[in-house]
């Protein structure tokens, strides 16, 4: 009997080449990665784009439903509101990367301290990460961001401790696993350095789960900065987000509902498509799968 390996190109392929084509055969992933693509490039792209000021007022276009000039419409002060949802992007990727990776440089470390040297270092984080994992997501990074101030710099800053302790749980029950290995013991036997033990073995066996995390958190990420700007925390007036223009737009449902409609319908696609991508990540890196 042929070996399968020889005769399914999946599993004769390379690693990082057989994740790839386990990727793009995930129909929902790739729509995930189109969707979020999308937006980094409008984000990327809106210095240049032919659009207009998003801060520029014209009173004589107040609340004006969607034309050949406004395709999306203009809010209470007469801004082209297309203009300003192409510029919030900006804020919203930004929240949502930089918070995560906030969460990751910070949670990440003391999951590995706490799981592969245990002892007390693994009693006082663990204590402390449930102690903070015990107050709702939101709840606590609206808590932080009020403390530091109102900005977006604030909320990414609150966003992403309030992130920390979902990727010091996850990367502390990954290391707890992998240094039980063998390989990991053997390389204890020959007298291999902690520091290298940690590069070689235990870090290539956390980063998978922890980059699907991270991709999955990003989506919450930008909720959760929608939902401070809502607030007044966030990005700051007249600069453009997603969140504050709907809690202008909130004022103005009834005669200008498109005010709300486009930025809602934004903070739906982006946050769709990046629990799409993080989804198909997960299934592709799944060593199970293989």
């Amino acid at each position: 009997m042929a070996d399968a390996t020889a005769t399914d190109p999946v599993l004769s392929a390379k690693p990082e080449n057989r994740v790839w084509k386990k990727f793009r055969s995930h129909r929902s992933a790739m729509l995930g990665g189109i969707l979020v693509s999308f937006f980094v490039l409008i984000a990327l792209l809106a210095p240049i784009l032919p659009i207009p000021d998003p801060a520029a007022t014209d009173w004589g276009a107040v609340r004006k439903a969607p034309t050949a000039a406004h395709p999306m419409g203009t809010d209470e002060i007469g801004r082209d509101v297309m203009a300003r949802l192409i510029w919030g992007a900006q804020a919203s990727l930004l929240a949502g990367v930089v918070s995560v990776l906030i969460a990751v440089f910070v949670g990440v470390p003391l999951g590995i301290i706490a799981g592969y040297f245990g002892g007390w270092s693994d009693a006082v984080i663990s204590r402390c990460t449930e102690a903070l994992l015990a107050a709702p997501f939101l709840i606590l990074a609206i808590a932080l961001a009020a403390f530091l101030g109102p900005s977006l710099t604030n909320a990414m800053i609150a966003i992403g401790l309030s992130a920390t302790p979902i990727f010091i749980r996850l990367t502390r029950g990954q290391v707890i696993a992998v240094k039980t290995e063998d390989y990991v013991d053997s390389a204890r036997a020959i007298g291999l350095p902690t520091h290298k033990i940690l590069r070689r073995y235990i870090l290539p066996n956390v980063f998978p789960p922890v980059l699907v995390q991270a991709t999955l958190t990003i989506a919450t990420a930008i909720i959760a900065e929608a939902s401070l700007s809502f607030l007044g925390l966030g990005q700051q007036p007249p600069a453009p987000s997603w969140g504050s223009m709907l809690n202008t737009a909130k004022n103005f449902l009834n005669q200008a509902p498109w005010m709300a409609m486009w930025p809602g319908i934004a903070i739906f696609l982006v946050v769709l498509g990046f629990n799409l991508l993080g989804d198909g990540l997960r299934d592709a890196l799944d060593p199970r799968e293989q």
